[in-house]
């Protein structure tokens, strides 16, 4: 299926993609670097939300056209109402997807395009890859959102080096600090983010979904232990769980059905 949003110019718009257990939102403005315009912020949020409510789905890909991931928002639409509480508010919709997120890194991410990467489970990018954000030079003062991200994922010092310095940092870079799990070849991004997304959807999902769903709110302090419990117990009571431990006992490959 496909998602657009009427008023863009056919090829531009965000597009949802499903194929059984796992969705891809790509972007298509490469000869803008793959900037969000305003509409797009609606777009991707619906995206999400669409996906959300498709129980069968449990991996989302974010994924881009060109050379480049994402820019950021188009700092020319800087002065539309609210587009800064809107471009936080797709950020932290990204990480409270229900499913567990990739993001395919196929070159540069810049501004708020690293905080929508990082808001993913996971990231992949190309040993091209390159990242900075430019917030302080242009003095506008990150959000909230992604100033936490940035501290629980990679830490005080280096969200410093990344937001205060505004330093530049190549794919061995990102490697190091965390913000890349992996780093490919660009020939071999697409093998390697299917290689993880099929292994990921071949998971229980009632164990898959809820460790990481507790995990990020553990990760942000928010933890809720009645409804970690009702998971537990849930997950305990599951069908998946049997057919996991006979699958072990058999040596062959579970199916999980999320019951």
């Amino acid at each position: 299926m496909t998602t657009s949003t009427p008023g863009h110019s056919p090829g531009l718009a965000p597009e949802l993609t499903v194929a059984g257990r796992i969705a891809t939102i790509t972007l298509r403005r490469p000869d803008m670097a793959n900037r969000l315009e305003p509409a797009d912020l609606d777009t991707l949020r619906d995206c999400i939300r669409d996906v959300n409510g498709q129980r069968d789905v449990l991996v989302l890909r974010l994924a881009a056209e060109g050379r480049h991931f994402c820019a950021g928002f188009n700092i020319g639409s800087l002065d539309d109402g609210g587009a800064g509480a809107r471009f936080e508010a797709l950020a932290n919709e990204v990480e409270n997807a229900r499913p567990v997120t990739i993001a395919a890194i196929n070159g540069g991410v810049y501004g708020g395009g690293t905080d929508i990467a990082l808001a993913c489970d996971f990231r992949i990018g190309v040993d091209s890859t390159q990242m900075f954000v430019p917030a302080a030079r242009l003095g506008l003062l990150f959000y909230r959102g992604g100033l936490e991200r940035y501290v629980s994922r990679l830490g005080p010092n280096v969200a410093k080096r990344v937001l205060l310095a505004a330093g530049t940092f190549d794919a061995a870079g990102m490697r190091a600090c965390g913000f890349l799990d992996t780093v490919v070849a660009r020939d071999g991004l697409q093998a390697e983010v299917d290689r993880l997304s099929e292994d990921l959807a071949g998971m229980a999902p009632l164990a898959l979904l809820g460790m990481k769903k507790h995990l990020n709110r553990i990760a942000r302090g928010q933890f809720d232990a009645d409804e970690f419990a009702r998971d537990i117990a849930e997950s305990d009571a599951s069908a998946d769980l049997r057919e996991g431990a006979l699958a072990w006992k058999e040596k062959r490959k579970p199916v999980f059905r999320g019951e």
